[in-house]
């Protein structure tokens, strides 16, 4: 992976890519070029069946970022402004070469615009909301992947924490769990080993949500949890949300 220039503040993440602003990817797009890097962004509009822009609005004037998804998977963007975390190449964007080397159709009318100009190639796309959003509403989450961004708050044992909701009044914290899935049950697999984290530490989860049923969780998971911190956590978070992580990694998005 090719080097960015010093200005451009970055953060590895868990899987080797970059973590950046899409700021400093239009400020900096020669830096970037042929880098694989991790952006989040509410999207700005739909161009196409296979694309959106995004920007960052932390910056006055940003240029929008066109996003190509070519992951495969089908293109469904969030309702009511709720974020997607996107991972992928950076590139001049050429539309010929795109069509042929990801198989798809772009019509020129919707493109030419942006021929030249940056563009993310997304090999994954999810759907990043607030901590608060999701537990105050965590039904239309429910078996999705996402990628959260928190603080860590009430770390239990080092592999459960909770993402600090301080933004939306009333709204509750998140428990994360970072368990791997036990032999023949099909879930996906954490990434690495979990990172140290240390208590008001910002950073980001990706992983899926699911409802916290213990019983479920021991016959999915290798938990090695003691009985006290199993009834501790039955007792306080009890079908309520949990975002079982794949991956955690220091978050490069400023506080508000």
């Amino acid at each position: 992976m090719g080097a960015c220039a010093e200005s451009a503040p970055q953060t590895e993440t868990a899987d080797g890519t970059t973590n950046v602003q899409t700021e400093e990817i239009t400020e900096n797009t020669e830096g970037y070029i042929g880098q694989i890097v991790t952006i989040r962004s509410a999207p700005v509009e739909k161009v196409g069946d296979n694309s959106f822009t995004v920007s960052d609005e932390q910056f006055f004037g940003s240029e929008p970022i066109l996003v190509i998804n070519a992951s495969g998977e089908p293109l469904l963007l969030p309702e009511d402004n709720v974020e997607v975390q996107v991972t992928g190449e950076v590139r001049n964007f050429l539309i010929s070469e795109t069509e042929q080397e990801f198989d798809l159709t772009l019509d020129p009318n919707l493109y030419q615009d942006y021929e030249e100009q940056p563009v993310i190639i997304a090999q994954s796309i999810a759907l990043a909301p607030e901590p608060g959003e999701i537990t105050s509403n965590p039904e239309q989450y429910y078996g999705e992947t996402l990628a959260v961004t928190g603080e860590v708050e009430d770390i239990q044992s080092g592999a459960a924490f909770t993402l600090d909701e301080d933004r939306l009044l009333g709204s509750e914290d998140l428990l994360v769990i970072y368990a791997s899935p036990r032999d023949g049950v099909q879930q996906p697999q954490p990434s690495a080993q979990l990172p140290t984290i240390a208590d008001g530490e910002e950073v980001a989860v990706t992983g899926t949500l699911r409802p916290f049923v213990v019983a479920d969780f021991e016959r999915d998971y290798d938990l090695g949890w003691d009985l006290e911190l199993q009834e501790q956590l039955e007792a306080e978070y009890s079908n309520r949300p949990v975002l079982v992580a794949t991956g955690i990694y220091p978050s490069a998005i400023p506080e508000d």
